[in-house]
């Protein structure tokens, strides 16, 4: 699969929760005539519960173990985009899975930025529970070293969703015609 040309291997969204790698994932989809897959609704229908209460019921390392799991199955397949959770690419198998074998693309934000969407997502977010805003900056800037890791970055901030899905296909149209 190492070998494969641009144009068949997946291509996988990382970034911090609530960039909006699974909103983005499925316009890109749709634009590049590609399956979508969005790693936490995978894990969430297999396992017959949200991730928040298998973040209750069986504590974190379980959840990473089978987030582990899905991301190396799907990660198998070819042409498909695939939004992976905000916490999946700190782990070493992933990132270094889908480094070789897939095309990883960081969706970036700025943290500033990042904290006006807060609101909106702590009530679905085990990890971001009873945090202070200075804990959520040291969890944010935690992962940024693995992130760090891909083959292309865009910085997200003022944009919509449809407006990244689209500057994302036509960079990648280019690289599949560059790589002929």
């Amino acid at each position: 699969m190492k070998n494969l040309p641009l144009i068949e291997r997946n291509i996988v969204l990382v970034g911090f929760m609530g960039v909006g790698k699974t909103t983005v994932g499925r316009l890109l989809a749709q634009k590049l005539y590609r399956d979508f897959i969005d790693i936490d609704a995978e894990i969430e229908h297999a396992q017959g519960m949200s991730i928040p209460n298998l973040f209750r019921k069986h504590g974190e390392p379980f959840f990473r173990e089978i987030e582990k799991e899905h991301v190396l199955q799907a990660s198998a397949s070819r042409m498909k985009v695939i939004s992976l959770g905000g916490g999946a690419f700190t782990q070493k198998a992933i990132r270094d899975y889908c480094l070789q074998h897939c095309l990883v693309i960081f969706l970036d934000i700025r943290f500033d930025s990042w904290k006006e969407r807060i609101h909106m997502l702590t009530g679905n977010r085990p990890i971001l529970k009873g945090k202070s805003v200075e804990e959520l900056e040291e969890l944010y800037t935690s992962r940024q070293q693995a992130y760090a890791l891909n083959h292309s970055q865009m910085t997200t901030d003022s944009l919509t969703a449809d407006e990244i899905a689209s500057y994302l296909k036509e960079s990648l149209i280019t690289a599949y015609e560059l790589e002929k």
